[in-house]
């Protein structure tokens, strides 16, 4: 199928993206923000979005590219996955965000599609939500009222609803540099290129021969990304030996709610969770499961 007709525009400045949308939106249209398409374009394809306006911010320099704040990182949200799963800085100091963007389906897909369209897109079985939720980023919002940033925890809100508001855009995503901790994005599909059944976002601090501090992140457990918090703090001055871990990950499933479809039902995927959660832990310090 082909989409029905609308209106296009390509802005080249914020500013002037805000404006297009403050219009629309006073005369009533179905407006919507095309930030890499990969998401987009296919649902209009199906006709299950309509909208009289799209208005493309690929053509806005400002949002896109990675910068060294010091203490952190901050990711324009124009910034493709494959510029994420290759960029030094992001390798060097939230590894994490580069590993889960190099599962994002296939390169085709990542290198035209963006972070933070994926972000705001916000699909439960999505990668980048999971780990920006572990790695507590900040997302920075612009609309006519001004600027505000909005925390991984808050932002994520429902089955693709964000706390992005009418006539707003995210502009960019500020991470912290986590320094000394050890990562990885454990993803489990049918086949390659697939959505996640399940997915897990590790991020692990060893200190005096224990683990210091976990943060988990639960991709396709419930209507949005989760934070495993019971697995977490379970996790806490746990020794670094397989059945230890593999212990403290048997909970990480604990409040979640996943669904039921074609590629297992919920019983399945909370197992997969804790499979995924102790394969995630162990390769985040450097083991394996047969040192154990």
């Amino acid at each position: 199928m082909i989409p029905s007709a609308f209106d296009y525009a390509a802005p080249t400045t914020v500013a002037e993206a805000l404006s297009l949308l403050a219009d629309a939106e006073s005369a009533g249209d179905d407006v919507k923000i095309l930030a890499g398409g990969q998401s987009l374009i296919p649902v209009m394809k199906l006709r299950l979005a309509d909208p009289s306006m799209v208005v493309d911010l690929g053509r806005i320099p400002s949002l896109s590219g990675i910068t060294d704040d010091g203490g952190s990182l901050t990711i324009g949200a124009m910034t493709p996955h494959h510029t994420v799963a290759t960029d030094p800085l992001i390798a060097s100091f939230v590894p994490l965000l580069a590993q889960a963007a190099a599962t994002v389906a296939d390169p085709q897909v990542r290198h035209r599609g963006t972070i933070g369209g994926a972000l705001v897109h916000a699909d439960p079985a999505g990668d980048m939500p999971a780990a920006a939720l572990a790695l507590e980023a900040v997302f920075n919002l612009s609309g006519a009222g001004g600027n505000r940033s909005v925390k991984a925890a808050d932002f994520f809100q429902g089955y693709f609803t964000t706390a992005v508001q009418e006539g707003e855009i995210l502009t960019s995503i500020t991470v912290p540099k986590y320094t000394g901790w050890g990562s990885h994005y454990e993803k489990f599909t049918r086949v390659s290129q697939q959505w996640s059944i399940v997915a897990v976002a590790a991020l692990v601090r060893v200190e005096g021969g224990v683990i210091a501090q976990a943060r988990l992140g639960l991709t396709n457990m419930a209507s949005t990304p989760l934070r495993a918090s019971s697995t977490e703090s379970a996790l806490a001055g746990c020794a670094l030996e397989v059945g230890a871990i593999a212990a403290a990950c048997a909970n990480a499933a604990d409040g979640t709610e996943p669904a039921s479809d074609l590629n297992g039902d919920a019983a399945y995927r909370r197992h997969l969770a804790t499979v995924l959660a102790k394969r995630a832990v162990l390769a985040a310090v450097g083991l394996s499961e047969e040192r154990g």
